[in-house]
Order: C-alpha cells, then sequence, then structure tokens
C-alpha cells in the first residue's frame, strides 16, 4: 500500500457531471409525486423555492472548488475558513451520513428488486444476501480504481434518466389541466402550503457537492468540478419539475396522493404493464448509480481527512489502482451491518432514527461551506481591500441561510441529536490531535 495515488487517471466532465446527478437522483424521487398530490399545483412553487435554494448552494461549491479545488470537498473547505477542529466534525459527520445513506439506498434497491423476484420480499433472509451481493461487488468496483467506477457511474446515469424524461417527453401531450383546480387544495394558505411542498423537496437536492469530494482525481478541477456541479443540478432541478407537472397533469389528485409508485403509474397509463417494468428498472439503476457513487465518497473524504492527519491513518492508504481500500471497506462493512438491521423487525426503527441523523448531518457542512464561502470572499487583500464583494457574498448568504432554514425544518429531535451525533466525535478529534503533537514532538 501507498499513501499516493498511483493512478494517472482523470475523470473528465461527464464522469464529474454524473456524479453530481447520479447521487443526487436515487430511487426516492420516484415518489414525490404522491407526496407532493395534497399541495395540487401550488406543489410547483415549492420546488421553484427549492430549487433557486439548491442552486445557491451549488453556486457555492462551485466558487469554492474554483478558488479550492482540494480533495475532500464539504470537509477541505470547512477546515481551510475555520481550522481543525471544524473540518474533523464535517468531515465525521458527513462521512457517517454517507454509509448511513447507503444503507438505505440498496435497501430501497431489493426493494425493487422484488417486482421482478417476489421472493426477496418474501424471504428476508433472500433480500439480505441479495443486498449484501450489491454492496460488495460495487465496492469491488470501486476498489478496481477511478476509471472503473466512472465508467459504471455514466453508464447508470443514462439509464436512470431515460424514464425520468421519457414521462415528461411523451406525457406532456395528455395532461389534463383540470387535474391542476383547484391549485392548492391543502386548505393552508399559499406561503404555508409553498414552505411545505418546499421542505418536503429540498432533500432531493442532497448530493449536489459531490464532484467537490475527489477533486485530485479530477481532470482540471478548478475549471471541471464548478461547471460540473451547476449544470448537474439544473438538469436534476428541470427533470424534477418537467416529471411532477407531467404526472400531476395524467394522474386525477385522489389517485395520485394513494400511489405507492406514481411515476410507474404514469408510465402503465402511456404504455401498459411494461411501462410499469421499465420504471420499476429505472428505479433499480437509480439505486445502484446513486449507491455506487456514495460508495466512491465514502472512500475519497475520509482518505482527505487521514492526509491532514485528522483521520486514522489507515484511511489514507491506496492501493496500486489509487483507490482508497481500506476506507471503501471499512465503510461497506458498516454499511452491510445497517441493512442488516432494517431486516430484523427489533432493529428497524433503530434504522431508521439513524437514516434521520444521516439527514441532518449532511445537511451541517451546507451551512458551514456557505459560512465559508462568506468568510472567504469578505477576506482583505495586501491593499486591505476587500477582494471580492458583491455576487459572491450575496450568493453565500443566501445558501445559508437556505441551509439554516432546512436544518430548522428538520424538527427539534433531529437537531438535537444531530449535533449531539457530532460532538461524539470529539472525543477521536482529541485522541488525534494529541497523538499528532506528540509525533511532531519527536
Amino acid at each position: 500500500m501507498e499513501n499516493q495515488p498511483k493512478t494517472t487517471h482523470k475523470a473528465g466532465m461527464a464522469t464529474a457531471i454524473s456524479l453530481v446527478i447520479g447521487n443526487t437522483i436515487a430511487s426516492g424521487v420516484f415518489l414525490l409525486p404522491s407526496t407532493l398530490a395534497p399541495y395540487g399545483g401550488i406543489s410547483l412553487f415549492g420546488w421553484l423555492f427549492s430549487t433557486l435554494g439548491a442552486l445557491s448552494i451549488a453556486f457555492v461549491f462551485a466558487g469554492l472548488s474554483r478558488r479550492f479545488p482540494a480533495e475532500g470537498g464539504p470537509y477541505a473547505y470547512s477546515r481551510m475558513a475555520f481550522g481543525d477542529f471544524i473540518g474533523f466534525q464535517i468531515a465525521w459527520g458527513y462521512w457517517i451520513s454517507v454509509w448511513v445513506g447507503n444503507a438505505a439506498i440498496v435497501t430501497s434497491a431489493v426493494s425493487y428488486l422484488s417486482v421482478f423476484f417476489p421472493a426477496l420480499n418474501d424471504t428476508p433472509a433472500l433480500g439480505v444476501f441479495t443486498g449484501l451481493g450489491l454492496i460488495w461487488i460495487l465496492s469491488g468496483i470501486n476498489n478496481l480504481g477511478i476509471r472503473e467506477s466512472s465508467w459504471v457511474q455514466r453508464v447508470t446515469t443514462v439509464l436512470k434518466l431515460l424514464p425520468l424524461l421519457l414521462i415528461p417527453l411523451f406525457g406532456m401531450f395528455y395532461i389534463q389541466a383540470e387535474h391542476f383546480i383547484p391549485f392548492n387544495p391543502s386548505g393552508k394558505s399559499a406561503f404555508a402550503a409553498i414552505s411545505t411542498t418546499a421542505a418536503l423537496t429540498l432533500w432531493a437536492f442532497v448530493g449536489i457537492e459531490s464532484a467537490t469530494v475527489p477533486a485530485n482525481y479530477i481532470h482540471n478541477p478548478e475549471r471541471t468540478i464548478p461547471r460540473a456541479t451547476i449544470w448537474g443540478t439544473l438538469i436534476i432541478a428541470l427533470i424534477y419539475i418537467g416529471g411532477s407537472t407531467v404526472i400531476m397533469g395524467l394522474i386525477p389528485p385522489d389517485q395520485l396522493a394513494k400511489s405507492t409508485a406514481p411515476y410507474a403509474d404514469a408510465a402503465e397509463m402511456l404504455w401498459g404493464q411494461p411501462g410499469r417494468y421499465l420504471v420499476a428498472l429505472g428505479a433499480i439503476i437509480a439505486s445502484t448509480g446513486a449507491l455506487n457513487g456514495w460508495i466512491l465518497i465514502q472512500g475519497q473524504l475520509p482518505m482527505a481527512a487521514a492526509a491532514d492527519n485528522l483521520f486514522p491513518a489507515l484511511f489514507a492508504k491506496t492501493n496500486r489502482r489509487g483507490a482508497p481500500s481500506y476506507g471503501i471497506l471499512l465503510s461497506s462493512i458498516l454499511v452491510s451491518i445497517l441493512m442488516g438491521m432494517n431486516y430484523s423487525r427489533g432493529l428497524v426503527n433503530t434504522f431508521q432514527f439513524m437514516l434521520l441523523l444521516a439527514t441532518i448531518t449532511v445537511l451541517i457542512p451546507y451551512l458551514f461551506c456557505a459560512a465559508a464561502y462568506v468568510a472567504m470572499s469578505l477576506r482583505r487583500d495586501k491593499r486591505g481591500k476587500i477582494a471580492r464583494p458583491g455576487w459572491p457574498v450575496l450568493l453565500g448568504f443566501l445558501a445559508f441561510f437556505y441551509s439554516l432554514w432546512a436544518i430548522a425544518g428538520s424538527g427539534q429531535e433531529a437537531v438535537y441529536w444531530g449535533f449531539l451525533l457530532l460532538l461524539a466525535g470529539t472525543p477521536v478529534f482529541l485522541l488525534l490531535n494529541r497523538r499528532r503533537t506528540e509525533s511532531t514532538e519527536e
């Protein structure tokens, strides 16, 4: 093993965009139209609000990656602005959120596979082994290096987009305007309805920062990463808003609210039973692609922190192909344990609770990165003047308050336990910092 990657392959724009789209669009998007159905057409304004918030965050990451194309993404930016302790806390929380989220993704993939193989749903043990197989196959691919992982990410991203694009393109000709009347059937005020639907949809954008993490493996990162982040976020928003609009126009509101598979129902209306299977297959590919991309992240992020002596040195070691093998393998072991918990009735509530914590711990890095962007934009140059005022500061403040709003919207319990989870990493930081100090003195 070596501490520095030996691979000469660098991922390009296509891979960077597919990482953003692939990690952000997972199987959950296939259920969102049903969740939003009780709010009717006004939910589209919720989508627009969350899109503006997501774009503000995307511009923050684009600006940071342009100025500081450092491996580690949210961790690296937070550490640059606020020091080792905050950097460690962001790396700690983000890493936990990744492997906990991966357990949910693989569970979702097995659930959609049961459409084709009902035995997976009827026999829990078979579902566990299938999920474990998926985890370790993709972990093996990521251990082969960035080239192989990039190829899987590009292919799965293209395939997952097919049903998400085909339904809006074909369904737009069958939209029935009366399905949008009343425009706000929720009984809430327009402001309350938009706020609620924006809160429901903001989770769909988690992952737009993905291209910033493996910066050392991306060609011309200061140019590629910002463009991939912005374009990826815009493509995601168009897919979400277009799909939601068409499905609401195809399926009657009362029927849509009760649907457990709105995209599948819409596809069946357009193309019959084969359409339903097309969407199920798309959801499986969406889960697989997201899992592949996040397995890449679960190795890259702790490797960046370990290179700065803020994570155990084991995470910094790479194999001859430049892959952070130990980080990938250890994280995948944790993913496997959590996935098994989800198939145990006694532990399912624990799994759901940890998933709630994973959500809040991925939003906190957004908050700190927005603050870091503002702080760096307000730094004075050698002449005592602020180097980059104006739009960067405005976008940074917008992203900061949007992230703060999103965290508050997670609920008091989630916020409390999320911050407690971050603080739980403090003893680890103190131990590593002590060892680093002793090593320096020697």
